[in-house]
């Protein structure tokens, strides 16, 4: 993991995933990236680790959902450790805030926000799925 940790550091990625020997660097930020990798690549994600800077619920639905081995993140929100408690899934991280906060820093992330009261992982994934779309 350390190695991971280093690469998400040092080259200005947003995330690393490692699966059978493939390293993956992922450059967009927020949730697209792993939902991408989730709807077309799941097989990357099922036993991965990852090292990502920042983890919301979200984020860390899809990590269930994919099937992610360990995690590594700089900053966690207690939702989505709450979330990830729930799993099989090792996690490490730097620290913990109450909420991810949107980029401009005026409110609540719109992923943390719309998944926030939701259980059912299939349904944030719905919520995610609906919100990367209306982006493209």
């Amino acid at each position: 993991m350390e190695e991971l940790i280093d690469i998400l550091h040092n080259s200005h990625c947003s995330c690393v995933v490692r699966n059978r020997g493939e390293v993956r660097q992922l450059y967009s930020r927020g949730i697209k990236d792993l939902h991408t990798i989730y709807t077309q690549e799941p097989s990357l994600l099922n036993g991965a680790e990852i090292a990502d800077k920042v983890v919301g619920r979200a984020a860390a639905a899809i990590m269930i959902l994919g099937g992610v081995k360990r995690v590594y993140t700089d900053v966690i929100s207690h939702l989505a450790l709450d979330l990830l408690s729930k799993s099989s899934i090792e996690v490490s991280y730097k620290e913990v805030v109450p909420h991810i906060i949107n980029r401009s820093q005026t409110d609540l992330c719109p992923m943390e926000r719309a998944t926030r009261e939701i259980d059912s992982l299939e349904d944030i994934f719905t919520i995610i799925d609906d919100f990367v779309r209306s982006l493209a």
